[in-house]
């Protein structure tokens, strides 16, 4: 019998499959997202380290940046290298792709550029018509797109197609099931290499090049710097986003960023994280935009709809001890419907999903941070641990290279497509404008993304909801790496919406005893106490007190007030339950004990010139609180968070200079604000299950 070759093919891939599934062939299968690479610069470097926990300081940085070699930032204009993101992030001017300038009022402490490992380096290439990948088809709309020339509001139509259904196309191509590349991706656990849009070699160079950048940058003692990439995947319902951003905590990392072509399953990721930490290599996963989740980010089952466990929790609180708070794409503390009694729930909120068009409403249960407090309390009441005990940072999510932090010097996000007010959408548009949207809408089939309000028309693409945010904040002995990590790592951290406030807060049994205007206010503090990110174990059933001390950015506004956030698990019920209190109020007022609110201090905002009241608020804020309701007996978390006088949003500082009135629909001003990470008290009576990180 003579068999065909097709048939040959497919008995010869078959054995290879079963020698593969029973590991047959380990001795010639290599993994190589787990192969580490030492990208380290040989040099001299000089620390100024101070290894007393007393001298701990606040260092700002932001650890979530894209350049040119995420695949969506290239669509969006942008051609920033991630040496161009350092140098902006230690006080240099760079340029958008607009052409205007974008530099920082302050230089930072900590950056990390984080672009997409999805197709990392890929679009650029595909731009590139000298390349091979440039010659396929689905490649053409790509050619040349950022030419200086391509680079202008004109083009924002094609490269929103572009990056909602061209791309979409080109990454699903696969070889043939017989192809050798198709077979080489199996036996090397690496899928990517079975697209045919797909360059192995492009992808590790431009990996290669983002940790290189890292290593020139890095400057122990002054700018610390950290090789990440974001892990990019959602949900495989509703197209919730379950984003994450992966930090590596030394030189080594590994040769190619492992992807959602690898898995969209986040499970895998700290499996593969694990994987990398035996061979010594630690990272940190830190989750984002969770508020357009849609539902998914927190969730009470595991990714296949199983329920959690002990094991689970175990696993994500090591490879994820914080979470991003806040964000260009909003802020994530909490939303109205989740907190309908705390009258600061509807800061900065983008309810709706990234990308989605028409845009999609996002689910805010499990979508938001205090919800999953609450969240991993109940399910530490049913006995299968808590998964939610995070930290929390902000970072900006930037893909210019460049954060925009401040409300009066924000300048976009996503290059050409939010690079004006028009396109922002906190202006009216022009006729021409109007026109060419209407134009983009007939042209790409997509809705007409116009608005009117009071008469005047707006573009409508969810970017209005853009935040000028965030900041991440450790406390730590020096800046270098380890410092910072280890930081991370014990969730000694708070998150800011660009402001560079400095927030402390403790817990324990004596901290009346201490003396807050002594100058070792904070090392009695952590020596009676534990401090943010910790937990608090009962003694005899005492009630601890809380001490908060809050400082201002010299550049912002003054504080006007510090809150504390309780959540817990009645033990009855199993009914979780969160409460608000003011606990330190500015100018000398008191807190009402029947509301716990400050009175209002009278702090204004002049819309015309955006001036702000200074004669009222403070420089600093610090007290000691105890719980009015504590109840020994109950599990329970705490966190700080401390707001602002009011001050201009960004958007009407784009009407300011614009020289129109501020868009009616939009929030005029807004406070500023930090968030700590939790201190979690835990009962005498309770089984706590200790998760080393």
């Amino acid at each position: 019998m003579k068999l065909s070759k097709s048939t040959i093919g497919l008995i010869v891939v078959t054995i290879i499959f079963y020698l593969y599934a029973t590991n047959s062939l380990s001795i010639f299968q290599s993994d190589s997202a787990l192969e580490v690479v030492d990208f380290s610069i040989d040099r001299q470097t000089e620390t100024n380290i101070v290894s007393s926990k007393r001298d701990r300081v606040p260092l700002y940085g932001d650890l979530h940046v894209h350049t040119k070699y995420s695949f969506d930032a290239y669509i969006f204009g942008v051609t920033a290298t991630p040496y161009d993101a350092y140098r902006y992030a230690t006080g240099e001017t760079i340029k958008h792709p607009l052409g205007f300038d974008m530099k920082l009022k302050e230089p930072l402490d900590f950056y990390a550029v984080t672009d997409h490992g999805f197709y990392m380096g890929m679009i650029e290439n595909y731009a590139d018509t000298s390349s091979e990948m440039s010659k396929n088809e689905w490649a053409k709309p790509m050619h040349n797109l950022n030419r200086p020339e391509n680079v202008t509001v004109e083009s924002l139509g094609a490269r929103a197609d572009l990056f909602s259904s061209v791309l979409t196309q080109a990454i699903i191509k696969p070889y043939p099931w017989w192809h050798p590349n198709y077979i080489g991706a199996w036996l090397t656990n690496n899928i990517q290499l079975a697209l045919q849009s797909f360059d192995y070699d492009v992808h590790k160079s431009a990996w290669a090049d983002v940790a290189n950048a890292a290593e020139e940058f890095n400057d122990p003692g002054k700018f610390t710097t950290f090789i990440g990439y974001e892990f990019t995947t959602s949900t495989d319902v509703e197209g919730g986003n379950l984003h994450r951003n992966v930090i590596f905590n030394s030189s080594n990392a590994p040769i190619r960023p492992w992807t959602r072509i690898d898995s969209i399953n986040p499970e895998d990721l700290w499996t593969w994280m694990d994987g990398l930490r035996d061979k010594g290599v630690d990272s940190l996963a830190m989750p984002h935009n969770s508020n357009g989740s849609n539902g998914q980010m927190f969730e009470v089952e595991t990714f296949r709809g199983n329920p959690t466990s002990i094991e689970y929790a175990e696993k994500r609180m090591r490879n994820e001890p914080v979470v991003e708070v806040t964000q260009v794409k909003g802020t994530s503390d909490t939303h109205p419907l989740l907190s309908p009694d705390d009258e600061w729930a509807d800061f900065e909120i983008m309810d709706k999903r990234v990308g989605s068009r028409p845009p999609t409403y996002s689910m805010p249960q499990g979508g938001y941070v205090r919800d999953a407090y609450l969240r991993g309390l109940t399910l530490d009441w049913e006995g299968r641990g808590n998964p939610y005990k995070f930290g929390l940072i902000g970072s900006s999510d930037t893909h210019t290279g460049a954060g925009g932090f401040d409300e009066d010097n924000y300048w976009s996000k996503a290059g050409v497509l939010d690079g004006t007010d028009m396109g922002r959408g906190s202006v009216p548009l022009t006729q021409d404008r109007i026109d060419q949207l209407n134009e983009y809408a007939d042209l790409y089939d997509q809705p007409i993304s116009i608005k009117e309000i009071d008469g005047r028309t707006y573009a409508d693409v969810g970017f209005d909801q853009w935040s000028a945010s965030g900041l991440a904040v450790a406390w730590a002995e020096e800046n270098t790496r380890d410092s910072i990590f280890q930081a991370f790592k014990r969730k000694e951290t708070f998150a800011t919406t660009g402001t560079r406030m400095a927030v402390r807060f403790f817990a324990g049994f004596d901290m009346d005893s201490i003396d807050l205007n002594s100058e070792d206010m904070v090392s009695n503090a952590y020596e009676k106490g534990v401090t943010m990110g910790a937990d608090l174990f009962s003694q005899n059933n005492q009630t601890p007190q809380f001490l908060v001390w809050a400082q201002r950015d010299k550049l912002g506004a003054p504080l006007q007030r510090v809150q504390i956030i309780k959540g817990w698990v009645e033990n009855a019920s199993g009914t979780p339950k969160e409460k608000v209190y003011d606990v330190a109020c500015s100018d000398g007022l008191s807190v009402d004990p029947l509301t716990n609110r400050c009175p209002d201090n009278g702090a204004r905002v002049n819309i015309s010139d955006c001036s702000i009241s200074n004669d009222v608020g403070a420089g600093e804020l610090k007290t000691t609180w105890t719980d009015p309701d504590f109840d020994p007996t109950v599990k329970a978390f705490y966190y700080v968070r401390v707001l602002e006088n009011p001050s201009c949003r960004w958007s009407t500082w784009d009407a300011l200079k614009a020289g129109v009135s501020p868009r009616p629909d939009l929030h005029k001003t807004i406070q500023e604000r930090a968030w700590s990470s939790p201190i979690w008290y835990i009962p005498e009576s309770s089984e706590l299950n200790i998760i080393p990180l």
